[in-house]
């Protein structure tokens, strides 16, 4: 899995990097301001090749506003007209910063950071470039560098931002301070690896497209001791489109999706649905007797059984060939739900735990963690369903980032994930994963990858067949909650507009054979 970068795990790359001479700074430096420019080319055709196209470059004190003073400078050269913007005293610069401000020094001159100042020396630039603090920040824009980039960004016709946008935590992706974020920009350029920023709360919106370009670190080095866990990012997953060719239906392995009550299996349906087309052998929908003919009248390739009781329940799970389980669409947040999954628990199955299964217990948070501790559980809230159950993490995110590195989701679903001893899997956009053993995950449906039609009724349930049904083909849970997330919003890619949940298990195929045919020698 491809990892995703801290400000703090990028700085003591560099570092490392240097220390064992195979990086110098200068030179990370002017690598770093080349890419941005052939991003800018790249990106803006039409812009770059104007004979009168002009740029504002805001470059801060530090390594940020280095690389700005060499994109100034190497615009220059190409034939725009070029404005530079010092946000501090050209004394504070230091290093390689002073000295591509020096360089710069020969070639134009530099304003004040003041959008009065700005208006008067180019009012209407092509181009605005964001070069002020990048990773490093640690507090929120001052009142006059917001106003300063709000102005620029409003009065260019398109925008740039270094590493990412000034005032956004680089680790968190949130806005640091009680304002609105600016933002967002056309463009980000970010060296080596993305950065947890860029896919995370505001960062995820704020971003624009994202480039990611090599300046000279060994990409395989592994990030140093002492700098932070690693963080994963999701994509799609290998060797899910086969099966193999002597396998039959119980070596592809069976789910289990409880089900609700008359009028309400609808939920289970769908997730029992995504569990069958994802790949499980066999799937068995179990409901209360009053519902089977409702759900007969529904479903063909899909097994029913009887569950009125706990005890029916656990002769089920009996037969050692049901792998996993899935709890919580469509069932109710009731006592019935809680002893049911009471019983589930005890036999020990890998299991995920949805909707209702989560509801049900959110006035008894910790008695719930007890149950669900080291068992095989993948726990899959929304926003809502996890301040239920984890109302101090939650009121941490609600809260402003005043400083840097601000409290994020992945720290919120890594304390989660402890505390309740299993995977947790907080949906959204910017999905994060992570387990009891402190590996954690973003899938970020952004950008490219954006799916806004999977908010819809239903789809949620789908997601949780799709793990259920990774979970009987024999995934261990984080894998199970990665792979699944990839896949629900491949799915929704795939359909685009018009889709509803009924559609993404239809799609699934498409999906599947698609990863199958990325496979070497599939």
């Amino acid at each position: 899995m491809p990892e995703l970068l801290t400000g703090t795990q990028m700085q003591a790359l560099e570092r490392a990097a240097m220390a064992r001479g195979e990086a110098r700074g200068t030179a990370l430096m002017e690598t770093a301001g080349k890419q941005v420019v052939e991003s800018i080319y790249s990106t803006f055709p039409d812009s770059s090749a104007k004979p009168d196209r002009s740029a504002l470059i805001l470059c801060g004190p530090g390594n940020n506003g280095g690389d700005g003073f060499v994109i100034a400078r190497l615009l220059a050269t190409r034939g725009w007209q070029v404005r530079v913007v010092l946000a501090g005293e050209r004394a504070q610069l230091a290093g390689d910063a002073a000295g591509n401000c020096q360089l710069w020094g020969e070639l134009g001159d530099i304003l004040p950071p003041d959008p009065e100042a700005v208006e008067r020396a180019l009012p209407r630039p092509d181009l605005v470039v964001d070069a002020l603090f990048g990773t490093g920040l640690k507090r929120p824009l001052s009142t006059a560098l917001r106003a300063l980039l709000s102005h620029a960004l409003d009065i260019a016709h398109h925008s740039v931002s270094v590493d990412i946008l000034s005032g956004i935590c680089a680790d968190s992706g949130r806005w640091l301070g009680s304002l609105p974020p600016l933002g967002p920009v056309d463009l980000t350029v970010t060296f080596h690896r993305p950065r947890t920023g860029h896919m995370l709360s505001d960062g995820g919106t704020a971003t624009g497209r994202l480039v990611v370009a090599p300046i000279g670190l060994p990409q395989a080095a592994p990030v140093p001791p002492g700098a932070g866990p690693v963080v994963g990012l999701v994509t799609a997953p290998a060797g899910l489109g086969d099966k193999a060719a002597a396998g039959h239906k119980y070596s592809h392995g069976h789910a289990l999706i409880l089900s609700g009550g008359p009028g309400r299996s609808g939920a289970a349906r769908l997730s029992a649905r995504a569990a069958l087309r994802v790949g499980a052998g066999l799937v068995t929908l179990a409901a209360p007797s009053a519902a089977h003919p409702e759900i007969a009248a529904q479903i063909t390739a899909l097994m029913l059984r009887r569950l009125d009781s706990p005890e029916e329940l656990d002769r089920l799970l009996a037969d050692p060939r049901y792998g996993a389980l899935c709890l919580g669409p469509g069932m109710g947040p009731d006592a019935r739900t809680r002893l049911l999954l009471r019983h589930a628990l005890a036999h020990g199955r890998a299991q995920v735990l949805d909707a209702d299964a989560l509801g049900c217990w959110s006035d008894a948070p910790e008695d719930f963690f007890a149950l669900t501790r080291g068992t095989e559980t993948v726990l899959t809230p929304h926003g809502g369903e996890f301040a239920r159950l984890f109302p101090d993490l939650a009121a941490r995110l609600r809260a402003p980032a005043t400083t840097g590195p601000a409290w994020s989701r992945l720290d919120a679903v890594a304390e989660a994930a402890t505390r309740s001893g299993c995977c947790v899997l907080l949906k959204g956009a910017d999905t994060v994963i992570a387990a009891p053993d402190g590996r954690r995950a973003v899938h970020a449906a952004l950008r490219e990858r954006r799916a806004p039609w999977l908010a819809t009724a239903g789809s949620g349930d789908v997601l949780a067949g799709l793990i259920c049904g990774l979970l009987a083909r024999g995934l261990a849970c984080y894998e199970a909650a990665c792979a699944a997330a990839w896949l629900h919003v491949e799915a929704a890619r795939a359909f685009g507009p018009g889709l509803i949940a009924e559609d993404l298990p239809e799609t699934l195929p498409r999906v599947l054979a698609g990863l199958s045919a990325a496979t070497p020698g599939a």
